[in-house]
């Protein structure tokens, strides 16, 4: 496998990700349903050792790829997604998580074709009129909720309601199209990409049951990598869903999403570090750990 890794121009890296996912596809039905028994849980450890010797000794190829990689693991697999998030590139000097209002300007590296299932879908370019627009459509808010949904014989055979993939999908998407714009000189696009995109999640965290908001969240989190301005846009966003939601169930979903991802066993990401730093800490965001003391 390293081998493969070591080629020159990374020419290895699609085969090495390919047989990577058909193994995590293989045991996406045992890990969702918790058949760890017997020759399943040795693949189990088996695989989670790959991803540990991936992020010591390849940490750029899982950087490259998380986001394949995370959309074919069950969100219970909470310690697979840590191992995969917590990889950074080898040259980078990581800033201390708990530096307050930390800035980075630099652009993560995304190997995987993110739109995909929007495209098969047919709704990436309805959201990409949605992003463009000054005057944002609530009734494309309201179809959007209806659409993460399986029919009933494809859920029963997928084990949730929602169409997972989608989910994952939608989330970076639509983020990625607010950073860029956010990058842009032009002052309209900026506000009308942001707000569109922060206007989407407040809406769907509010509106989606609890399955469909823990899946919301969650891939929110898969977000929260290494440092760059992707980790800091959607750290910020899981910050704003927590303190501008008046709804309990939103904070406490919010909570859960987070610490159950910190409290787990192995490496840590550094952008959930960061973000449950600022969450506890911060005084821009109300400084939660400081209230009890």
């Amino acid at each position: 496998m390293l081998k493969l890794l070591s080629l020159n121009g990374q020419k290895g890296w699609p085969y090495v990700q390919r047989l990577l996912v058909g193994l995590l596809q293989f045991l996406e039905p045992f890990l969702r349903n918790a058949e760890l028994s017997g020759p399943v849980h040795l693949l189990y450890k088996g695989t989670l050792k790959i991803l540990l010797m991936l992020l010591h000794n390849c940490p750029e190829f899982l950087c490259g790829y998380h986001f394949t990689f995370c959309n074919v693991i069950p969100s219970s697999c909470i310690q697979m997604r840590n191992i995969i998030l917590s990889a950074y590139p080898p040259k980078m000097r990581v800033p201390d998580p708990s530096t307050p209002n930390f800035t980075v300007v630099e652009a993560p590296c995304i190997l995987s074709e993110i739109d995909a299932v929007l495209k098969e879908k047919q709704m990436k370019s309805h959201l990409d009129e949605h992003l463009s627009m000054r005057q944002h459509d609530s009734s494309f808010l309201n179809g959007l909720k209806h659409s993460l949904l399986l029919p009933t014989s494809e859920a029963d055979l997928a084990g949730s309601r929602y169409n997972v993939p989608l989910v994952n999908a939608l989330v970076p998407y639509v983020g990625l199209q607010a950073i860029e714009q956010l990058q842009a000189d032009v002052s309209e696009s900026q506000s009308n990409a942001h707000s569109a995109a922060m206007q989407m999640f407040k809406a769907l965290s509010c509106e989606l049951d609890a399955e469909g908001r823990y899946l919301l969240l969650s891939a929110i989190a898969n977000q929260l990598g290494y440092p760059n301005r992707h980790t800091r846009y959607f750290s910020d966003i899981m910050l704003y869903l927590f303190f501008e939601s008046d709804q309990e169930i939103v904070k406490e979903q919010v909570t859960r999403v987070l610490l159950e991802r910190l409290t787990m066993k192995g490496p840590r990401p550094w952008g959930l570090v960061f973000t449950v730093t600022e969450l506890t800490k911060n005084q821009r965001y109300g400084g939660l750990g400081d209230k009890g003391s």
